[in-house]
């Protein structure tokens, strides 16, 4: 059996974390290059490394939640409102917590919490990644979300890296069967980023999914399916789920929304503007969901010109690449949970009516895409796919420290 073939199951915690540790060790790698390569790049053009990655964009609205609560507004001269209660309590909980148990204040505890978030993320992609494929590909896969050309904002002071742990682990934990603990880490999600709703979905089509397949089993005349976990396939002669399975998947799903869904209620409870007030608020920053349409007249504009004509191509090809990898993602058949998040925070990423420079960061959630690519280097000689996954991170380091010191995420 080969190791693609193998799924992890370790008997210890201490035991997913030794079959975790070369994509662990290749993670912190790849991000240290990229502090390493930013650190270099700003002294030379006389700028702060650290508080590029702690104070400035959504980093300053964190902290500033973290300090004075929500309630906080910038108005704009053309009439726009920008509120922080646009952004998810989780991170600036947090931020607050590191500054009341130590001396950091909170945009060290926002870096701190990122850190560690980032390699909790790096851990749960493995899992996941280790559990459908096999441990290279596992190591892959994280290795390709840390060399992301926006990979630099997995060491700031922003939610991804918090999200995206929470996240993982959340589908890791469907794909097993741990529904309350699925439910809980959505739970979190919601608290974090608004796309928390597309763990929430991930959650209840796997639990749904789940109970169909309990119900065509314990049919005298149905396909005996195991009802242990969403992703197991036949294996005839196994018992129906139990009433306790039953519950725990209820109780999972009970759990998932309530993260979302208490802090946009208490959005609308706090403006007066009821359950809908949370897209006023988004409407303040000229955010919103239009399918699209706003984004691509922004990439049709770009062929105005011939030099921002290059920028155009290289949307539509970035755009044609994730499509394309989730198409391949389906065609393999990969698992019910992970097309469906993907598809959800794939789709609220490219058809947001604003803020077209953070696609790229707002799609680093949906690592699921990578899976494709991860299978593929997993199936080539150590020596070759390390030598791809190196050039890339250098690559991805520069980039990365060229872009922060430069626009960088809005």
């Amino acid at each position: 059996m080969t190791d693609l073939e193998t799924r992890a199951t370790p008997s210890s915690r201490a035991g997913a974390l030794r079959r975790a540790a070369p994509a662990l060790l290749g993670y912190a790698a790849v991000r240290a290059l990229g502090l390493l390569a930013l650190a270099v790049w700003s002294a030379a053009r006389d700028k702060s490394a650290y508080t590029l990655l702690t104070a400035r964009w959504d980093a300053l609205w964190y902290t500033r939640v973290a300090e004075l609560g929500y309630g906080y507004e910038v108005r704009l001269a053309n009439g726009d409102v920008h509120s922080n209660l646009a952004f998810f309590p989780l991170l600036p909980w947090l931020e607050r917590l590191v500054a009341a148990v130590s001396p950091l204040s909170y945009a060290d505890g926002g870096f701190l919490v990122s850190l560690f978030a980032s390699l909790a993320a790096a851990w749960g992609i493995f899992a996941v990644a280790d559990h459908v494929y096999g441990r290279r590909a596992g190591v892959c896969a994280v290795l390709l979300w840390a060399v992301l050309p926006v990979g630099i904002v997995q060491s700031m002071a922003y939610s991804e890296s918090l999200f995206t742990a929470l996240a993982a682990w959340a589908l890791y934990a469907v794909l097993t069967g741990r529904w309350p603990m699925a439910g809980t880490l959505a739970l979190l999600a919601g608290l974090t980023r608004p796309v928390g709703m597309a763990v929430v979905a991930a959650v209840w089509v796997a639990a749904l999914a789940s109970f169909v397949r309990d119900r065509r089993a314990s049919e005298p005349d149905g396909a005996r399916i195991a009802p242990s976990a969403p992703d197991s396939g036949p294996a005839p002669g196994s018992a129906p789920a139990s009433a306790s399975a039953d519950a725990s998947r209820v109780l999972g799903m009970l759990l998932a929304p309530l993260g979302t869904a208490g802090y946009v209620l208490w959005v609308g409870h706090h403006t007066g503007k009821g359950p809908l007030g949370y897209l006023d608020v988004q409407a303040g920053w000229r955010n919103g969901f239009d399918g699209g349409y706003a984004f691509a007249r922004f990439v049709a504009e770009k062929f105005t010109s011939f030099p921002s004509a290059l920028a155009g191509v290289g949307l539509i090809v970035g755009v044609a690449s994730v499509i394309w990898l989730y198409v391949v993602g389906v065609r393999q058949r990969q698992r019910l949970p992970l097309l469906v998040y993907t598809g959800v925070v794939t789709a609220l990423a490219l058809c947001a009516s604003s803020y077209f420079g953070s696609k790229p960061r707002l799609l680093m959630p949906a690592f699921p895409l990578l899976l494709p690519l991860a299978l593929a280097l997993a199936r080539l000689r150590t020596r070759r796919s390390a030598l791809v996954l190196g050039s890339v991170a250098v690559a991805s380091a520069v980039y990365g420290a060229f872009w922060l010191n430069g626009s960088g995420p809005p």
